[in-house]
């Protein structure tokens, strides 16, 4: 549901009778998560209404690496796309802020001037890039200067990729996850790309400095050219952003600038509203505002115990707590903390970390193993016969068992040698059957193992067809081996394989390096020829853009481009929408434009019932909810080049905008 198409409910109409009015301020990925878990309790005893500052439905924030890198499609990586919100009967009020919450009235305010009451609200605000005050990163008027760019949303891709496009040497500044991720992107994408970061080794709040100095290697083989120990004083360039300056007066030259330096709650809003906030939302254990009745928060905007986490794992369990409360199944639900393991990839490289980085105490037992250059690293921190900490880097083989001892503080074998390497550890069959159901699969989308056998139970009797169904695996792949081991497990060792999982594209039968042979062999140089020639002439729509991709880097100037084998957004100047409309944006120069062209854009949106006239973040002008028959004419009455925006490096695709 789009935000024009709810502002068209009578917000101020009252819950039907013996329903509760369920207000969450927060579409991302706590928010939505929350709801879920009150609809899995019922749900029904609430009318609820959802805020989302972006105009699509919840999508998964760990893919977006992904698809910066243009290897994940950007409609993927959603979880509830908009049909879910409407299937649900949630009022979705997507692209609206809340800019004011009245606790006394018990009513929210919209910047879209929509005023919505509740009985019960929760707030889901979640974070916002934190840009340090760098000399020359802010134009003129407050605004990142030009090829500057921070990197949180589907938004945030689109941009850099556009960008990018016409740019050779980007610079990251940030040696976090994020900063990896983002530098991982930009390096797919074939620029030359300085990762900068102050501190003396990456990700130095997970890692101690040998795992970060093993790290840097690795990404160096990759292409990445690592500046560590460096604090950015300026960003030069008039206009544009040409370089970076630092404090031990060297520079490097860079024409675009991702500032990837970590996150900070979005608290204001509570803050205005007069709850508790100190360095973010206040809660008490069961997700509660201080004080302040029928008020909930989660995710990244609390503040629990002093603690404020970033990680998802922490959301969900948080989620869950809150959506007992809330419901009434348990009164009693608590929520304590959360201990912080996780298990992700960085760059292409596997990485577990959970606990202490390295002993605190005398007696603390500390194991460490290095070798570089396989880009290995592990270290295990044993107190009391219990473990408390833990890293793998480049080998994440013996994670499951370890993080299971983590997480439930079991007894420990006495050879601790054998928590690095396989010398006495249970089998992987035994590790898994003892696991416990709610033990944590994927991080990435807060799948158990007992979602994962319940789906083997129903009838999902391979490996493909458990991920599609539960999207564990589907993050960043660190736990694939695990949910193949206990699909197999669930299976009695009889797990049946789907061969189309190997599959380069679903509508050619041959694993990448089959079908680059028979592209070769045959000299296919089209995508039709490849579907008449290994696809009996059945051509595939979803194939196309792979295959294009594909032939593009076999043949360069020798492939043969075919106009219906281009995504349907390159072919018509247009990103497609959820509905099967499209938005278009003609191409105003640094939001500069006159006024002949404003009357323009205004007239045609008029004339074709556009449904959201916005601006966006290039200071454009974006129109929403044209019809594809309409678009020769929309673009014939513009008179005005395309803005790109739909670019053929990354696109706003099927189900991403509302």
């Amino acid at each position: 549901m789009t935000a024009t198409e709810s502002q068209a409910i009578d917000d101020a109409e009252l819950a039907a009778p013996g329903r509760q009015r369920l207000v969450v301020v927060g579409n991302g990925m706590a928010g939505a998560r929350t709801v879920e878990e009150i609809l899995q309790r019922g749900g029904g005893s609430f009318d609820i209404t959802v805020f989302g500052g972006e105009p699509y439905g919840n999508y998964n924030r760990i893919l977006l690496s992904g698809v910066l890198a243009g290897s994940e499609d950007a409609k993927e990586i959603f979880l509830n796309p908009l049909e879910w919100y409407r299937e649900n009967e949630i009022t979705l009020h997507a692209g609206v802020h809340v800019v004011e919450i009245d606790r006394w009235a018990k009513q929210v305010f919209a910047d879209d001037g929509t005023a919505v009451a509740y009985d019960k609200l929760i707030l889901a605000t979640g974070s916002r890039p934190f840009f340090p005050p760098i000399e020359g990163m802010l134009a003129a008027d407050g605004s990142l200067k030009t090829g500057v760019f921070g990197f949180q949303t589907i938004d945030d891709c689109n941009r850099m990729a556009s960008y990018a496009a016409g740019h050779r040497r980007v610079a990251v500044i940030g040696g976090g996850l994020l900063g990896l991720e983002a530098a991982r992107g930009m390096v797919s994408r074939g620029l030359e790309v300085h990762l900068v970061h102050q501190a003396t080794h990456l990700m130095n709040q997970q890692l101690d400095a040998l795992a970060g100095a093993v790290l840097k290697s690795s990404v160096e083989k990759l292409g990445l050219q690592v500046h560590l120990d460096k604090a950015t004083t300026q960003v030069l360039g008039g206009d544009a952003v040409t370089g970076l300056a630092f404090a031990d007066g060297t520079t490097v030259d860079c024409d675009m600038l991702i500032v990837a330096c970590g996150i900070r709650p979005n608290s204001e809003l509570a803050a205005r509203g007069g709850l508790s906030v100190e360095r973010a939302i206040v809660v008490d254990d069961q997700m509660r505002c201080l004080d302040v009745p029928d008020v909930y928060a989660v995710g990244e905007c609390v503040q629990h115990r002093g603690q404020v986490y970033g990680l998802v794992a922490p959301l969900w369990e948080q989620a869950k707590v809150l959506a007992d409360h809330i419901t009434g199944v348990d009164v009693h639900a608590a929520y304590r903390g959360s201990r912080l393991a996780t298990k992700l990839k960085v760059m292409g490289v596997e990485l577990a970390v959970m606990g202490l980085k390295g002993p605190e105490r005398p007696d603390d037992e500390f194991l460490q193993f290095c070798e570089p250059k396989r880009g290995v690293y592990k270290t295990i921190v044993v107190r009391d016969d219990r473990l408390v900490g833990a890293s793998m880097l480049g080998d994440v083989s013996k994670v499951s068992f370890l993080m299971q001892a983590f997480d439930r503080a079991t007894a420990l074998p006495e050879e601790r040698l054998s928590l690095m390497f396989d010398l006495g550890t249970p089998a992987v069959g035994e590790g898994i059957a003892e696991l416990s159901d709610d033990a944590q699969v994927c991080n990435c989308n807060g799948v158990d193992k007992a979602a994962i056998t319940g789906c083997v139970a129903a009838g999902k009797r391979s490996v493909k067809a458990v991920m599609d169904a539960t999207r564990a695996g589907s993050g960043c792949g660190a736990c694939r081996d695990l949910v193949a081991g206990i699909v197999e497990w669930a299976c009695e060792g009889e797990a049946e394989e789907d061969p189309s999982a190997h599959y380069y594209v679903p509508g050619v039968a041959l694993t990448k390096p089959a079908l680059i042979e028979e592209v070769r062999r045959q000299g296919l140089r089209s995508v039709s020829s490849v579907f008449h020639a290994l696809a009996g002439g059945v051509e595939d729509a979803g194939s196309k853009m792979g295959l294009a991709s594909l032939l593009k880097m076999l043949w360069g100037t020798e492939y043969q481009d075919e106009r219906d084998a281009r995504f349907i957004n390159d072919r018509v100047h247009a990103n497609i929408q959820n509905d099967g409309t499209f938005s278009v944006i003609p191409r105003i120069y640094g939001g500069v434009t006159t006024a002949e062209e404003l009357i323009k854009i205004g007239q045609v949106a008029k004339k074709y019932d556009v449904r959201m006239v916005k601006f966006t973040g290039g200071q454009r002008i974006d129109l929403l909810g044209i019809k594809k028959d309409d678009l020769p004419k929309v673009w014939a009455d513009l008179g005005m080049p395309s803005g790109h925006a739909y670019t053929k490096a990354i696109r706003t695709c099927k189900t991403c905008v509302g």
